[in-house]
C-alpha cells in the first residue's frame, strides 16, 4: 500500500527538522506508542499497540531514520512484530520545502503487513495505514506548528505530550509544544 500526502506547516524548517529528530516528538506522534527508546543514529527501540478490525497486537520492534539531508528530508522506517497476529513494517519518505514563514511537508508511506492482520483484506488494511499515517502527521503538525490565535508564549503544558503513561490514546498536546520548548 501506497501514500501520499502533503501538509502546510505553520514552522520554519530548523524547527520541523529538529522536531522530526526529536524522540519525544515521535514517541508522541506513532499512535499507540507505549514506549520508544534509542537515539537518531541506531535507531529507537519501540512497542506500539494497535487493533486491527478485530486483531489487537502489541508491536516491538525498530524505528530507524535514514537519508538524512538537514532541511531537505529523511527516510522514516519501522517494522515491528506482533506475535501471532503477524508484522508491519513500513516507511515514510518526507521532505521539507520552505514556503514563506511556513515548511510543506510532503511524505510518501508504503506499507506491508503479514499474518494473521494480512489475512483482513487490502481495503481494511490500507484504510488503516490510511489512518495511521494521517494520525501521525497531524500530530506531528500540532507538536510543531502554534495556532494563529494563540501567543507564541503560550504555556507547554508541561514537559512531552501531556499524554498518560500507556494510555494508547491520542495525546491531548497543546499545539506548538515542542516549538514553544526549543524556542524557551
Amino acid at each position: 500500500m501506497q501514500l501520499t500526502d502533503d501538509r502546510l506547516i505553520r514552522a520554519e524548517i530548523d524547527i520541523v527538522w529538529q522536531a522530526i529528530l526529536d524522540p519525544e516528538v515521535l514517541k508522541a506522534c506513532i499512535p499507540g506508542c507505549e514506549s520508544m527508546t534509542g537515539s537518531p543514529e541506531s535507531g529507537y527501540e519501540a512497542v506500539v499497540a494497535q487493533k486491527i478490525g478485530p486483531v489487537s497486537a502489541r508491536f516491538t520492534g525498530l524505528v530507524t531514520l535514514s537519508d538524512l539531508r538537514p532541511g531537505e528530508g529523511l527516510t522514516l522506517s519501522g517494522e515491528g512484530k506482533g506475535g501471532a497476529a503477524g508484522f508491519a513494517k513500513g516507511s515514510a519518505q518526507v521532505s521539507f520545502a520552505a514556503q514563506g514563514d511556513a515548511t510543506r511537508l510532503t511524505y510518501t508511506v508504503d506499507a506491508h503487513v503479514g499474518g494473521k492482520i494480512a489475512q483482513l483484506g487490502s481495503r481494511l488494511i490500507d484504510s488503516f495505514a490510511k489512518k495511521l499515517a494521517d494520525q501521525f502527521f497531524e500530530r506531528f503538525q500540532a507538536a510543531v506548528e502554534v495556532p494563529e490565535d494563540a501567543p507564541e508564549a503560550a504555556p507547554a503544558g508541561g514537559e512531552g505530550s501531556g499524554a498518560t503513561e500507556g494510555d494508547g490514546a491520542a495525546p491531548p498536546a497543546k499545539k506548538g509544544w515542542f516549538r514553544r520548548l526549543v524556542r524557551g
